[in-house]
């Protein structure tokens, strides 16, 4: 298994039991946290994660003002997708900053998401 795969399948096991992934956003704008790409030109990510104790990690230096907010998967599926698409927005997956990343196509990601009940 690769380190994508490998990271995605954590990913996967730690969001099944909470059915929650974890953004970042502005305490006082209410921005979220999108970034440039590092492997795609002209494209954004917006990096999610599983737990609010990895999203808190990144809350320093540029991204100090921003808390972990959690996305109910059923939040996910019926506002998020349809407004990032429309954005053209992919997901970085657990993103560690650095070398350290999982870009993913948003339909790639949600077809992950949608099969989450079928891992152990």
């Amino acid at each position: 298994m690769n380190d994508n795969n490998s990271t995605l399948n954590t990913f996967l096991v730690e969001v099944k039991p909470t059915q929650k992934l974890w953004a970042l956003q502005d305490k006082d704008s209410e921005d979220w946290v999108v970034l440039d790409s590092i492997a795609y030109e002209n494209t954004d990510v917006m990096p999610l994660w599983s737990s609010a104790e990895l999203a808190q990690q990144h809350c320093i230096e540029e991204w100090a003002n921003y808390i972990p907010c959690e996305i109910s998967l059923a939040d996910w599926f019926e506002f998020w997708l349809e407004d990032l698409n429309e954005d053209g927005v992919i997901v970085g997956v657990n993103w560690q900053g650095n070398d350290e990343y999982v870009e993913m196509e948003l339909a790639d990601f949600t077809q992950a998401l949608t099969a989450i009940e079928s891992l152990k």
